[in-house]
């Protein structure tokens, strides 16, 4: 007598193409690339050494010569670009420095151009925060309100200051209303129509920008909840990214990224021009807090944070982990 066949199992085994790293590479629905990655970097007026940044292990304060060093070995990693943050000796309440052509901003552009040249898209912060005395990203009334139209005025002419020093892309990211029309403007009456917008649409009052604050030397009183976006509000950040398209931008930003993959995904299906994140210092510092305790494995935690951000929906992301991430994509 012929005994009847035992359970076949399951049909379908979605584990077939699991099985091993060339399957599951053959099948991988997301990627995550050197030239995705965007190195934000720091600079420091007067400094003869880089200085750490206790808050985020591993980032400096960069001086003029170490941040060249950077620069060059972010363009040998092929990387997508380095966006630059100047932090200068002394502050105001115009911010002036950030306008004047011998600003450190400024002359960190002409030095990271002259180093790179076409190999490496140079960036610049559009921004007033790191250059007022009293830390907000634009100039106040007399009553210590932000006015949005003085700062566009101001903001015009930072962009005309950073295309003079040759920046590929300008990232206003004040979060003031019409900014990217009277930037695009701006550039393009000051023959610097090449030059690119990468627009910090939705950016929001986060609780994670802790440690970039001292990475600026922050001196801000209060918080930006009157021009940055309330972390309960995605279609707002949605909008905030078609109006920036509307007005000129090349490129729009979420930020942060990881409390915010919903908004990255849903800017990334409303608009038509490519998307980033900015993985944000609070980001970036609790993985390494986590790693340093022996709590995560660090590399495969960076890359799984890259991924997922990618995942959502950015096309690039501005990540400290850049050229870090990618020596380990390398391997």
């Amino acid at each position: 007598m012929i005994e009847p066949a035992g359970p076949l199992g399951p049909v379908v085994r979605p584990r077939r193409l699991r099985r091993t790293p060339a399957l599951r590479r053959l099948v991988a629905e997301t990627s995550l690339e050197a030239r995705q990655l965007i190195l934000p970097v720091f600079v420091r007026e007067g400094i003869a050494e880089p200085k750490p940044i206790s808050s985020m292990p591993g980032v400096v304060q960069h001086t003029r010569s170490s941040l060249k060093q950077a620069a060059a070995e972010a363009a040998e990693l092929g990387l997508g670009g380095i966006m630059l943050f100047g932090i200068p000796s002394s502050k105001d309440a115009t911010g002036s420095r950030a306008v004047d052509p011998k600003g450190i901003l400024n002359v960190a552009i002409r030095d990271v151009k002259r180093e790179v040249g076409d190999a490496l898209p140079v960036m610049a912060d559009l921004c007033l925060d790191e250059f007022t005395s009293h830390g907000h990203c634009g100039l106040l009334t007399k009553s210590g309100a932000v006015d949005n139209d003085a700062t566009l005025e101001v903001y015009a002419e930072m962009a005309r200051a950073q295309a003079h020093a040759g920046v590929d892309v300008v990232g206003p990211s004040g979060m003031m209303d019409g900014q990217v029309a009277v930037i695009r403007d701006a550039l393009d009456a000051s023959d610097a129509s090449d030059v690119a917008i990468l627009a910090y649409s939705a950016k929001y009052a986060s609780a994670f920008y802790g440690p970039f604050r001292e990475a600026v030397d922050s001196t801000l009183s209060g918080d930006r909840k009157t021009y940055q976006q309330d972390p309960a509000n995605a279609l707002e950040g949605v909008r905030e990214a078609m109006l920036d398209v509307e007005q000129g931008a090349d490129m729009v930003m979420v930020k942060p990224a990881l409390a915010y993959l919903d908004v990255v995904r849903a800017v990334r299906e409303a608009v038509d021009v490519p998307v980033a994140a900015y993985n944000i210092s609070g980001e970036y510092s609790m993985v390494e807090a986590a790693a340093a305790n022996g709590w995560i494995d660090r590399e495969a935690a960076i890359l799984e944070t890259l991924l997922s951000i990618r995942r959502a929906g950015a096309d690039v992301v501005l990540t400290y982990w850049a050229a870090e991430a990618a020596r380990l994509l390398r391997r």
